[in-house]
């Protein structure tokens, strides 16, 4: 009777073990720009559990290679869009399309998409994330109410006695790498990012990004959520006067007034 009861159990926590792996765990092919880091910020995930889930031997990693990440997975049915689907497991439509190397929003029934760190629609109420802002149909990423704010912000504090065209500009350049698949997925994500210890934004670092925004760097920063981008698709800035030869051999996209935009 004993090894009964053992074999039962055995057998049901192996039952148990195949149902969460096959709930939570999901196949991600690799791009040619990715690393473990951007796959662990898209999968909201470590590079550590990475490692430690594919049984990897180094954290370097090749186009094409599958890894197993922490995702769910949606067949597409007749009359979905990616915006409904985003809206009912509660990630963005660029994070959708960002795990399906998706480079539009068009998508094809029968089709099954990987979808990062599932959610429920009805249970985003209770979710710690505040719930996105839809009050702009022209927003070209998703964005919720503080972190338009926290934009606004960075943009007084980085570029507050430029021209307007500088403020969008580094708006421009938070919405260009919340869209690309080498930086964090979110605007909240990319101004706090600390890369190899090093904060991206300055403003961050010494404290500045807590002083109120002006109102010229909140319209701003919508500017930039909906889609102008008077940085010509740049992934850095910096003042002109810079010493930082790095950032100088970055290809320049645009200078505005004092402030260089670069790729």
């Amino acid at each position: 009777m004993n090894k009964l009861k053992s074999f039962v159990a055995v057998a049901t926590c192996a039952i148990l073990m195949l149902c969460a792996d096959t709930t939570l765990a999901a196949t991600y092919k690799v791009a040619p720009k990715d690393s473990l880091y951007t796959i662990s910020q898209l999968f909201n995930t470590t590079t550590d559990k990475l490692v430690a889930s594919n049984s990897l031997k180094t954290i370097e990693i090749r186009p094409g290679q599958k890894l197993d990440v922490p995702a769910k997975t949606y067949k597409i049915k007749k009359g979905d869009k990616l915006s409904k689907i985003a809206k009912k497991f509660n990630v963005s439509v660029t994070t959708i399309k960002k795990a399906n190397h998706l480079t539009s929003s068009k998508i094809v029934k029968g089709k099954t998409l990987l979808i990062p760190a599932a959610q429920p629609a009805s249970a985003s109420k209770a979710a710690a994330n505040p719930t996105p802002v839809s009050s702009s149909s022209k927003a070209v990423i998703s964005y919720t109410a503080p972190e338009v704010d926290l934009l606004a912000r960075l943009i007084t504090a980085e570029a507050g006695g430029e021209s307007y065209n500088a403020m969008v500009g580094v708006g421009g350049v938070v919405v260009n790498r919340v869209q690309s698949n080498e930086w964090p997925n979110s605007i909240s994500d990319v101004i706090n990012q600390v890369a190899g210890g090093y904060y991206q934004f300055t403003p961050v670092k010494n404290g500045w990004i807590k002083k109120a925004a002006t109102d010229e760097a909140k319209k701003a920063a919508m500017a930039a959520i909906n889609g102008s981008d008077t940085s010509k698709g740049a992934m850095f800035y910096f003042d002109d006067s810079s010493k930082n030869q790095w950032l100088w051999s970055k290809p320049i996209t645009v200078r505005i007034d004092h402030m260089i935009f670069a790729k």
